[in-house]
């Protein structure tokens, strides 16, 4: 991905600030900046701010969608312990959660934890503009904006160049979308069996819309008579169940319908962001999507939302006429390994309380 070039300024310089990387720091401290300057026309912009926009933009990939940062980035385990001191919801609104760590800054602890990236970061982003490895050099030569650097360090607070303002305001999307490319490249190497990481790098604004799922369950309810809950035993009726992703939606990113089936309303908010125990729920849910493909098939064999189970097998006309044993094995050959990344990444089991 090219970057758009400018007469007066070596935008390739702009280009390699993401060369050699080895941590995810560099790729959050640019998008942190770039949302600063452009949003709120502020020049100089403190270090420390620039640091909260970083966990801010990271909170989401990591504590969500549980993405690996790898063995060398030290992000990852200062988010979860800021989210875990100070208590904050995972599903926080980003902009309420970018005051609320604003607030903490006079937070003696707050600061210690996070001036990790106060010590390097600032300075390494420089460092196509600037060939120095000694933090008091790259500071001094920016002050004179060396080699038309980004920025100036002053102190704990940055200045931006003069002559990158008009580039950074009329490119800031492209800017944007360029760091997180390179950004989700470099998350894929470390997550190779993750769906669908380039989905996982910010907080979906609006999830895509059920209509059509719930319409097929509704159908197969309107054929069978009733269905039972495969969590609580109560039996469902039309309008009556909640959908339930039984993979969760923050690890397969999709609404495709082999991963959905009706619950009960009360799951939904105990399940969450939960692994269902496979030994438990994969035989019954897997039955219900046999019954249901075996019913709605032959009535509408054209039926495109059909086409969702054609991941699991080539044909729909050989998937209906599958044995029991047969079509639980399919389930159970797509099921295992993705249970099985989720749990290595941090994702836990979810176990139904009596009360349920």
């Amino acid at each position: 991905m090219d970057l758009p070039t400018d007469k007066n300024l070596d935008t390739r310089l702009l280009a390699q600030i993401y060369n050699n990387t080895v941590a995810t720091y560099k790729y959050y401290w640019f998008v942190s900046i770039l949302d600063i300057f452009v949003k709120e026309r502020r020049r100089q912009i403190s270090v420390w701010e620039i640091i909260v926009g970083m966990i801010t933009e990271a909170w989401y990939p990591i504590l969500y969608f549980r993405l690996s940062f790898g063995k060398s980035d030290s992000l990852f385990d200062k988010v979860v312990t800021i989210q875990q001191e100070l208590k904050i919801p995972i599903d926080i609104n980003k902009n309420e959660l970018k005051v609320l760590l604003l607030t903490h800054l006079e937070d003696r602890e707050f600061k210690r934890i996070i001036r990790i990236f106060k010590q390097n970061v600032p300075y390494w982003f420089l460092s196509p503009w600037i060939k120095s490895y000694d933090p008091h050099d790259v500071m001094l030569l920016s002050q004179s904006f060396l080699n038309n650097c980004l920025y100036a360090i002053k102190g704990e607070t940055i200045e931006i160049n003069p002559k990158w303002e008009q580039y950074l305001n009329d490119n800031y999307l492209i800017l944007r979308d360029f760091t997180f490319w390179n950004l989700a490249i470099f998350l894929q190497k470390r997550n190779p069996n993750v769906p669908d990481v380039p989905s996982k790098l910010i907080k979906p604004v609006l999830r895509d819309s059920l209509v059509k799922q719930r319409y097929y369950w509704d159908t197969f309810i309107d054929l069978k008579g009733s269905i039972k809950c495969i969590y609580t035993g109560k039996v469902l009726y039309k309008g009556e169940y909640d959908i339930d992703h039984f993979i969760p939606w923050s690890f397969v990113s999709h609404n495709l319908l082999w991963n959905l089936l009706p619950a009960d309303p009360s799951i939904n908010s105990s399940k969450s962001n939960n692994l269902p125990i496979l030994d438990k729920y994969l035989s019954p849910f897997a039955k219900i999507h046999q019954q249901a493909i075996q019913l709605i098939y032959p009535k509408n064999p054209n039926n495109r939302i059909l086409e969702d189970y054609l991941i699991l097998c080539n044909s729909l006309s050989d998937l209906v006429k599958l044995s029991d044993n047969d079509f639980l094995h399919i389930f159970q050959k797509t099921f295992s390994p993705m249970v099985q990344i989720a749990e290595n990444m941090g994702f836990k089991y979810w176990q139904r309380s009596f009360q349920q």
